[in-house]
Order: structure tokens, then sequence, then C-alpha cells
């Protein structure tokens, strides 16, 4: 049985907006043609990494104009606000990626061990080519060495939520990135 949450404690949770849902539009309108571009007569295949990444997804799949699948993955190094440094592949693609151009839809790229993990998994299976593109990126959070392909913002380290990102599952509905309040 879920338990009903304080909604006064929850608001106090968003200390600030640091980036609008005009922002993250205007960013994923541009990506999408860009996409659309590069891969236009290829089967593209775009691996959303589970939960955080299926809202960017959902809306870089819209502003993709050639045809395109989706697969999931779900992967998990974090408990709450800190990361374990140990990533566990949850659930797996189901794809034969050996006939896709894929492109790893990410949320955020924080310490990178998600992401070089599934990468070196995925790139094991031979594609036709590779690509990583995400939503956030916070380089100063790096433990291993790892770029995106393609970041649409680059933020500061602070711990955010929104847009897909969460804080123990809450905020993921959020229309944009707001910074944690992590007092509350």
């Amino acid at each position: 049985m879920n338990e009903i949450y304080d909604v006064e404690k929850y608001n106090k949770g968003i200390k600030k907006v640091l980036i609008t849902k005009e922002e993250i539009a205007a960013a994923i309108e541009k990506a999408g043609k860009e996409i659309s571009a590069t891969y236009d007569g290829n089967p593209i295949l775009l691996v959303s990494i589970l939960k955080g990444a299926f809202v960017f997804m959902a809306d870089l799949c819209r502003a993709i104009t050639v045809p395109c699948e989706i697969g999931f993955m779900c992967a998990k190094s974090y408990e709450g606000t800190d990361s374990t440094g140990v990533v566990n592949i949850t659930m797996d693609l189901e794809h034969d990626v050996s006939k896709y151009h894929v492109i790893i839809v990410e949320d955020i790229v924080d310490t990178g061990r998600t992401l070089k993990d599934v990468v070196a998994l995925l790139r094991a299976r031979n594609p036709l080519s590779l690509r990583v593109v995400t939503l956030l990126d916070k380089p100063s959070r790096r433990k291993v060495e790892f770029d995106a392909d393609v970041s649409l913002f680059t933020i500061p380290d602070l711990y955010v939520i929104g847009y897909g990102l969460d804080c123990d599952e809450y905020y993921r509905n959020l229309p944009y990135i707001a910074e944690y309040n992590t007092e509350a």
C-alpha cells in the first residue's frame, strides 16, 4: 500500500528551475533535425536507458522525421542521491543491434560508469554504428573517461530532477529540469 506523501515537503524539494521546458523543446527539435539529416534512409534504433530517459526519448522520437524503432534497457547505479559505483543491467535490449544504427538516448551523463558499460555491451554486438545522445552532461563528476556524441545541456555539479530525472522515484513528471533541494 502506498503511503500518502506530504505535498508541502514534496514542493520544497524543488530548489530552482535550471532549464525551462521551452529550452528543452528547442534543443530537442534541433537534435531531431540533425539525427534525421544524418540517418535519412538508414535503420535507426533509439535505445532509452530506463527509467530517467523515457521522457526525453519520447520527445526526441517525435522530433525525428525518419523511420526509427525504439528499444529499452534498464541500468542502475544510484540509490537516492548517491552513485553506488556499480552498474547493474536489470533489463537488456531485445533487438539484434547488428541491423541498426544505434542511438543510445540518456537523461544524464554523470560519473560516466553506466554509459561506458552500456556502450561496451552494445558495441560488442556489432551495430552498424553507435552514438550517445544525452539531455544533460555533468563533466565535473566523471569517474571514468566518457563523452557523449551529443549533449543538449552541460550543467554544474548539482543534483537535478524533472523531465524524467528523479529522487527516489519522485519529480520525474516535472516539465523542466530543476535543482533538487537536498536539505528538504
